[in-house]
């Protein structure tokens, strides 16, 4: 019994710290995927027409 006394403390704190690290992760992990997705349809929006691979002139 004082062997789960000792190691219980340590045994908490590093589930603590696993699962903290894997919500930051994840976190990590959508928010890079949201700012691809902006990224991606900003240039979409700048510049439709990418698939003749050359830029269309502006007209004034």
């Amino acid at each position: 019994m004082e062997y789960v006394e000792v190691l219980l403390p340590s045994i908490c704190v590093g589930a603590l710290f696993y699962f903290v690290m894997k919500a930051l992760l994840n976190v990590d992990r959508s928010e890079r995927k949201a700012l691809a997705e902006a990224e991606r349809e900003a240039d979409l929006a700048a510049d439709p027409d990418t698939s003749s691979g050359t830029p269309e002139k502006e007209s004034n």
